[in-house]
């Protein structure tokens, strides 16, 4: 078990492991308190090599690991990479590529939908993790020896089960189904954020153009704030309180420390003026401008009973193919299908998708394919 604390160390570390075909990584942060995840320790592991870097130790410069990360020439393995890859992004600007996330993996290798780091590694290793310190402060120092131990335990099992997962995707030909996953993985889009559009994440129901005009203005405010004061978003302001100020536009600073949570420090202060020339801008909006509501697709009466037979079939393809359903298609885009058929524009029809469950769910919606009971054996049958 190694810690390293100083740039020498670190570099002479990198160095051995610039030959290696893969490594595995995972990151330990803190984020309760501030907007961007603070780094903490970063784990990783070649095939022979493994150490827990602290991105805290004092003078500690972290080139040679970003080096390493950003080698073309080595796959990067994480677990649920999406945090690990939105620090390095913020970090650096860059993402490590390429990328091999295992839990994605996992779901076109019969491990169901998101499976957990101990469940998958128990279940492709046999080894048991120790999660007794998964609610560490991870920025306290010294770290603990059984800290550190667990820490890199998330890397050490990891390269196990990568091996046996790539063998499986080998042998099943199913390495190409992931494509599409890694490309959004490694996209700078994935973590770049514009703050005009994280309103779109903040529910709204009823609200008109004009009102989510004003949401979206508020809600970028709160987003460069946040960013700017590193303070999670809603201790900037609530999303409660957003979506009040859009349904009840305040004109003045009175009016503003009128709504729930905001307060009469931030309402007569420069923040507050702030907010409420936000506020003007979405009222100042030009209607063709304002944002409209996401309007939920009407479904033709009596299409439900389709859409649970196509559930149905869903699953059984699913089954059949040992691969996640989350995968392959919603439930929403279950419902889609049932109404327009070919004429959905889905990822489910298109590709391997619809190789695996596409092509049968249209045909069982044309009738030109049944489903059949066996004892207790569902499959599909052509009709003839």
């Amino acid at each position: 078990m190694t810690l390293i604390t100083d740039t020498d160390s670190l570099r002479a570390f990198c160095d051995r492991l610039t030959g290696a075909d893969f490594l595995t990584v995972d990151t330990e942060f803190m984020r309760e308190s501030t907007y961007y995840p603070q780094l903490c320790l970063v784990q990783v592991a070649g095939p022979e090599d493994a150490a827990a870097i602290d991105a805290l130790a004092d003078g500690i410069d972290l080139q040679p690991l970003f080096d390493l990360l950003y080698r073309p020439d080595i796959v990067k393995v994480f677990h649920a990479a999406r945090q690990d890859l939105e620090i390095f992004h913020h970090l650096n600007g860059r993402l490590p590529e390429p990328v091999f996330d295992t839990q994605v993996a996992a779901m076109v290798c019969g491990f169901g939908d998101s499976v957990g780091y101990e469940t998958l590694i128990s279940k492709l290793t046999r080894a048991r993790i120790d999660k007794s310190s998964r609610f560490t402060d991870w920025s306290r120092r010294p770290l603990r020896d059984k800290q550190i131990a667990y820490a890199m335990s998330d890397v050490t099992h990891l390269r196990k089960a990568y091996v046996k997962l790539l063998r499986m995707l080998e042998k099943n030909g199913r390495d190409h189904w992931l494509e599409d996953e890694w490309a959004i993985l490694t996209d700078p889009a994935t973590y770049d954020v514009d703050p005009r559009e994280v309103y779109r994440r903040i529910k709204s129901r009823g609200a008109k153009p004009r009102q989510l005009a004003v949401l979206r203005e508020v809600t970028a405010w709160r987003e460069v704030e946040a960013r700017r004061r590193d303070l999670p978003r809603n201790r900037m302001m609530r999303d409660e309180s957003l979506v009040e100020i859009a349904h009840h536009p305040p004109a003045t600073s009175a009016d503003l420390e009128r709504i729930r949570g905001v307060g009469r420090r931030l309402a007569e202060g420069s923040q507050g003026q702030a907010l409420l020339d936000a506020v003007k801008r979405g009222l100042d909006t030009p209607e063709a401008d304002c944002p409209r509501p996401v309007e939920r697709v009407v479904l033709p009466r009596g299409i439900g009973p389709v859409a649970d037979l196509l559930k149905v079939v869903l699953k059984l393809k699913c089954e059949e193919y040992d691969v996640a359903q989350k995968l392959i298609c919603s439930a929403a885009d279950v419902e889609t299908i049932a109404a327009f058929g070919e004429d959905a524009d889905l990822p489910a029809l298109k590709g391997w998708r619809r190789e695996v469950f596409g092509a049968d769910a249209l045909a069982v919606r044309s009738g030109k394919v049944a489903l059949r009971l066996d004892g207790k054996k569902l499959s599909l049958l052509p009709v003839d």
